[in-house]
């Protein structure tokens, strides 16, 4: 099966993830800067397509050119990892994860969730101002499970795991 991997990263660790699902499929792999330009006609190669991209505020960035392509797509393995600081643990992931697709989009579109982590040195300014003051503002809670997830991503941490990748693995072997 003829797949690609097109991504976009900000700290590392989504490109670590595309590179490894690249690896273990011998994928073609793109940062999505390369390719964005590109028509749909690009994608048409390729039997699966897999999108990486980190998530904020409940979105994974940039994914709306994935979405975008994937309509005209729907007879291809279409993927869409998101990556992000979240436990993969956390009791909220599969709301959030079920919640980046329209009802139409999971016809045809498989969701799958990799935890990365936080890398504030490579950061760029306004999300680590933004992570610092959310990362304040929890710690101030009068919950104490919110006060420790506050302390715990006031720093940086990477928690990347390749065996997060093996249920995209078996999606694409299905």
């Amino acid at each position: 099966m003829k797949t690609i991997v097109v991504y976009t990263s900000q700290t590392g660790f989504t490109k670590r993830y595309a590179q490894w699902i690249a690896e273990k499929t011998q994928a073609d792999i793109f940062d999505l800067r390369e390719v964005q330009k590109k028509d749909t006609a690009f994608l048409e190669a390729y039997d699966a397509i897999i999108y990486a991209g980190w998530c904020m505020a409940g979105k994974v960035i940039k994914s709306r050119w994935f979405f975008d392509r994937a309509v005209n797509l729907k007879g291809k393995k279409l993927a869409l990892v998101a990556v992000g600081a979240s436990p993969n643990e956390n009791p909220e992931l599969d709301a959030a994860m079920a919640a980046l697709l329209t009802e139409e989009q999971k016809e045809y579109i498989k969701v799958f969730y990799c935890q990365g982590g936080i890398n504030y040195d490579r950061m760029k300014f306004p999300f680590k101002l933004m992570m610092k003051m959310y990362s304040s503002a929890l710690k101030k809670s009068n919950d104490k499970k919110q006060r420790e997830q506050g302390e715990f991503i006031s720093k940086s941490y990477d928690v990347s795991d390749i065996k997060f990748i093996e249920p995209i693995i078996a999606f694409l072997g299905e």
